[in-house]
């Protein structure tokens, strides 16, 4: 580390985010480059293709020396860009490869987004990048790249760097395991592992995930009639979809505590983990309540802010995110249907096996149906957790430089993330003693999957400065 110029770092992340990341980072938001969940023809609408071969051109336009990049590409699977860039001369030669992650992939655009806003419309205003994908995770490709050319511009060192931005992730990445057996022996033994699909509490640190939460979803269908029937004339004698499904639903959550009732969705927290939850919500009280629009006069699903840490990191949940077979209400008659549809999210521990969970869900909501109800399952889904293994000396110590020389003494903190990356868990199953730096530039109100999605520019600098000095480290050793 001693050997890099950190100035020079920091000028060489400025002019390239300046001069080149931020045009190209805003016509990719143009790119509508829906999860391939959210559209089922990718292959022919080419938004994926079109993502993934825009990022490509622009990595290949940097001009780093000895770099290559190439879209990979399996039968029947989205497509994956691998840029690979060889190690610098002083590296030390057991540094191995350092992967670096992300994802071209997009969440649904959504309505109401401000006005001047929209989700295929790039806007940079106050120093945000608004768009969708611009900060989940559209950026990553770009400060990756960054972060190489400061390491070699500030005249350091770093391993062999794979860069590797998949494009199914928001769908759970079903397509990323195939990729890892297939090219397993171009990736070469990974010593770290550098996802910049993350981010923090607030912009004035580096925030370092540590867990992650596995997931599982499905969408179920409760039918009890071939056609609707007038409900004067059927409810008391055909029981209502509606009702066989709610009470299915009671088999799963405890509607007054909220608590998941299928034992496979748990899983014990570990030391570390509690004594971080506890310490983040000592440092920062009421920040849970902060983080969200609480309408007023509501009360969170706990008064400890610890406890409330735990209920969004290490403990399973379940959020309904779709539904069908109910009409708008401007629109309903008195019909008893004919079958209703929810789709069902649960977020589940990192250390939870999210295969069983999803079996176990399927047993419990097609065993015993009420009256017979027909039942259909679809579109079933998992993912799994990760939990971060112990932080090296050499990790630990430069991740302390970052804090202090690029946040200004500020220092990093860890996070309990209760969001998902299923990659971590594949990684961590493939590569055991690598090293972890899950991070980014995202904070509570950056709006990923929401309306008015935004980057922020001047944090995504600050991250793509720390990276060049963690790969500048890892060289080291």
């Amino acid at each position: 580390m001693e050997r890099v110029d950190t100035t020079l770092v920091r000028e060489t992340v400025e002019r390239v985010w300046e001069d080149a990341v931020l045009t190209s980072l805003s016509e990719f938001v143009t790119i509508p480059a829906l999860s391939p969940v959210f559209d089922e023809n990718w292959a022919g609408s080419g938004h994926l293709d079109a993502a993934v071969e825009h990022v490509r051109r622009w990595l290949v336009g940097r001009g780093i020396e000895g770099a290559s990049a190439e879209i990979l590409r399996l039968p029947g699977r989205t497509p994956v860009l691998l840029f690979e860039v060889p190690a610098g001369e002083s590296a030390r030669p057991d540094a191995g490869t350092v992967l670096l992650y992300g994802h071209l992939d997009k969440q649904p655009p959504v309505g109401g987004w401000s006005e001047g806003l929209g989700p295929w419309s790039p806007v940079l205003r106050d120093g945000r990048l608004y768009g969708r994908g611009a900060a989940d995770d559209g950026y990553s490709g770009y400060a990756a790249a960054a972060a190489i050319e400061a390491v070699r511009a500030a005249g350091g060192a770093h391993g062999r760097c794979i860069l590797l931005l998949e494009t199914s992730e928001e769908s759970g990445s079903p397509d990323l395991p195939a990729y890892l057996t297939e090219f397993r022996s171009r990736l070469g033994e990974v010593s770290l592992v550098v996802c910049l699909d993350s981010g923090g509490q607030d912009y004035e640190r580096l925030w370092l995930t540590t867990s992650l939460r596995g997931l599982v979803s499905t969408t179920v269908t409760v039918r009890v009639l071939e056609s609707g029937q007038h409900s004067g004339m059927a409810s008391g004698i055909v029981p209502s979809s509606f009702r066989v499904l709610r009470s299915l639903l009671d088999r799963i959550e405890d509607a007054a505590t909220g608590e998941i009732l299928i034992p496979e969705m748990h899983g014990e927290i570990p030391p570390e983990r509690l004594a971080e939850a506890r310490a983040a919500a000592a440092a920062n009280p009421g920040a849970p309540r902060r983080a969200f629009p609480i309408l007023e006069g509501m009360s969170l699903a706990s008064d400890d802010d610890a406890e409330l840490i735990l209920n969004n990191s290490w403990r399973p949940t379940l959020s309904v995110i779709g539904g069908a077979g109910l009409p708008l209400p401007a629109e309903a008659g008195n019909v008893l249907r004919t079958e209703t549809t929810l789709t069902l999210s649960f977020r589940l521990p990192p250390t939870a096996d999210p295969k069983a969970a999803l079996e176990a869900l399927h047993r419990v909501l097609t065993t015993d149906v009420p009256y017979g109800a027909e039942v259909t399952l679809s579109r079933s889904e998992e993912g799994p957790g990760w939990n971060m293994p112990p932080t090296a000396p050499w990790l630990r110590a430069a991740l302390d430089v970052a804090s202090e020389r690029v946040f200004g003494g500020n220092e990093w903190r860890p996070m309990l993330l209760g969001g998902s990356i299923p990659f971590m868990g594949n990684l961590v199953e493939s590569y055991p003693d690598a090293q972890f730096v899950v991070t980014g530039a995202l904070a509570n109100d950056s709006n990923p999957h929401v309306p008015d999605e935004w980057l922020n520019v001047a944090q995504a600098k600050r991250v793509t400065e720390a990276v060049a000095l963690i790969l500048a480290a890892h060289a080291k050793g």
